[in-house]
């Protein structure tokens, strides 16, 4: 596949998710390179003191209103230009067994992941489809492709963007539009606070970022972070099941089943104020 490339310098990104943890790490990144960034979060007044740090600027955004993604864009392509490059970052990862966690968290939690991304995406795409060029990133999780016990419903929502980014980049590719999704293991963020995952790394937001901004380059379909990480959870389709349940017994893949720690806690609290 071809695509047209993508300068940074000058090029228009909207991220959202952008005031903390990931997101805040590729808004920098990419600033640092000298694009013109935007990000849009829940907490707009994080989002505008942390974007001022870097020289971009920061709207408040709830991806589950569709109304409030387009009015996010618009003030993006008023103020800077045409979007060059969306990052559908937004997420919560709630955790606990799968009946233990009531249908609102279920909700909200594909109404983020997933809805947020799709909203994105049909927001972002004509213009990108009419100009000819633009690259998409969805960030969606190593969970997408590798499930784990207490996440099921993120899990859910991950494999579903993993999917909607693999169809949609073959249905565009022709076009000029790329689709990426990149596929993070366990990250060092809110999102992950208070859950031990060992085995499974925990990596950097920085790393996260690096991968994004890596993909406008590269225009790979899909990029896991770390690179290995990525391999065994394809591997694993591969391993016959009862091999792979030795795995996870050794692994002790049922810790975000345990109680929560204090840490924990606080973010699922957090969760529950939104």
């Amino acid at each position: 596949m071809s695509y047209s490339k993508i300068d940074l310098s000058g090029a228009v990104v909207a991220i959202t998710g952008g005031a903390q943890g990931i997101g805040r790490a590729t808004a920098e990144a990419f600033a640092a390179r000298g694009a013109v960034v935007a990000v849009g979060d829940l907490d707009d007044v994080l989002a505008k003191e942390t974007a001022a740090t870097y020289g971009g600027t920061g709207y408040a955004l709830d991806v589950t209103d569709p109304d409030a993604y387009a009015a996010f864009l618009e003030n993006v392509e008023n103020q800077h230009g045409p979007l060059d490059i969306l990052v559908n970052n937004a997420g919560v990862m709630p955790n606990g067994g799968f009946l233990e966690l009531d249908a609102r968290t279920d909700r909200m939690t594909i109404e983020i992941n997933l809805f947020g991304v799709l909203h994105g995406m049909r927001l972002a795409l004509p213009g990108m489809l009419e100009r000819g060029r633009g690259h998409i990133v969805n960030v969606a999780s190593l969970a997408g492709k590798f499930p784990v016990k207490g996440l099921a419903t993120y899990n859910a929502s991950k494999f579903a963007v993993v999917g909607l980014t693999a169809a949609t980049r073959l249905e565009y590719a022709d076009r000029g539009v790329s689709i990426t999704a990149v596929l993070p293991s366990a990250v060092d963020t809110a999102l992950a606070s208070g859950l031990d995952m060992k085995p499974i790394p925990k990596v950097k937001a920085s790393d996260i970022a690096d991968a994004v901004v890596g993909s406008v380059a590269s225009r790979k379909g899909e990029i896991a972070a770390p690179g290995y990480v990525g391999a065994l959870a394809n591997a694993a389709t591969l391993t016959p099941e009862p091999a792979m349940k030795l795995i996870r017994r050794l692994m002790r893949d049922d810790r975000a089943l345990l109680p929560d720690s204090d840490e924990r806690k606080a973010y699922r609290a957090r969760l529950e104020l939104e």
